[in-house]
């Protein structure tokens, strides 16, 4: 299973597309061949990371083999903690990346990551609309009540976009 990361594009408060980098970008040129003076600020839909928006078009694919991501990094661990993965079925790479995937799918985990998450996004698109400060009480509370009261007045696709990341929309 692959996971493709999915970003949305704003203008100012307003959401203009939701999907694949290559899309959005699409979307971002024909919104700025109508207007060249756009701004545009694009947002990973899952860490709510403000990320880049690169507007040149895609390179054309060629032969090859496809690169599979794999980095090599540097671990530091005690003696015993080597011996024990070095134990483990796999070995110690399969045994880490085994341990990796469970704590990313732990329930406590997804939903510390799915705040801190919402909490970037409506930093940088909300800091300064009123209600910011308590509704990012309410969002560390985890109180989807005040977080909807403390948002009301605040542009429809940015408390959406704040809602959908917290899983209560």
């Amino acid at each position: 299973m692959t996971d493709v990361p999915t970003f949305s594009l704003f203008e100012g408060h307003h959401r203009l597309a939701q999907g694949e980098m290559a899309a959005l970008a699409a979307v971002a040129r024909a919104s700025l061949a109508r207007d060249p003076n756009t701004s545009f600020r694009v947002f990973d839909d899952v860490t709510g990371e403000r990320v880049g928006l690169d507007l040149e078009p895609p390179p054309r694919k060629t032969a090859g083999r496809p690169k599979l991501g794999v980095v090599a990094k540097e671990v530091s661990l005690l003696p015993r903690h080597w011996e024990w993965l070095a134990a483990q079925q796999g070995g110690p790479s399969a045994a880490l990346r085994k341990l990796v995937e469970a704590a990313r799918r732990d329930p406590i985990t997804l939903r510390k990551d799915a705040l801190n998450a919402a909490y970037r996004f409506v930093g940088d698109m909300a800091g300064n609309l009123p209600g910011f400060e308590e509704a990012s009480r309410t969002l560390f509370a985890d109180d989807r009540e005040g977080f909807l009261a403390n948002t009301e007045g605040w542009p429809t696709d940015v408390r959406g976009q704040a809602l959908r990341m917290l899983g209560w929309a």
